[in-house]
C-alpha cells in the first residue's frame, strides 16, 4: 500500500528528518509563525504514525517520536511512483525528458555514467 504525505505532513516530516527524535512541543518550536495549536500538530503526528512514517517511544508521561521511514526511502518511493505513473516505468524516458528540456547537460550525464560504472564489480 503506497502512503503519500499531505503538504502539512511533509512539512512535519522534514522537521523530523532534519532534527531526529522529537516531542510534539519540540516540533512546534520548529514551525513558522503563526504556529498551529498543540492538538493540531498532535493529530498530524498521529496520522504520520498510522501511516508508518513515525513511531513513538514512551518517555515519562509523554511520547517522543522518531523517524521510521527515512527521507531517502520516501523520496525513492515517490520517484518510483512518478516514473511508474508518467513514464511507463522507464527511468530512461525520465532522463531523456531532462536532456530534452536542457535540465541536465552532457557533462552531468557523463559524470552520472562514470559514477554508475565505478560501482560495477
Amino acid at each position: 500500500m503506497k502512503q503519500t504525505l499531505t503538504n502539512k505532513e511533509e512539512m512535519l516530516m522534514n522537521i523530523f528528518w532534519k532534527h531526529g527524535s522529537l516531542f510534539i512541543r519540540d516540533v512546534i518550536s520548529y514551525l513558522p509563525e503563526p504556529r498551529p495549536h498543540y492538538n493540531t500538530v498532535a493529530t498530524l503526528v498521529k496520522f504520520l504514525e498510522e501511516k508508518g512514517f513515525l513511531e513513538r517511544e514512551p518517555m515519562a508521561n509523554s511520547f517522543r517520536y522518531k523517524v521510521k521511514t527515512s527521507e531517502r526511502q520516501y523520496r525513492g518511493r515517490t520517484v518510483s511512483e512518478v516514473v511508474s505513473q508518467y513514464y511507463d516505468n522507464s527511468y530512461t524516458s525520465l532522463v531523456s525528458q531532462f536532456v530534452e528540456e536542457e535540465k541536465i547537460d552532457l557533462d552531468e550525464l557523463k559524470a552520472l555514467i562514470a559514477s554508475i560504472e565505478s560501482r560495477k564489480p
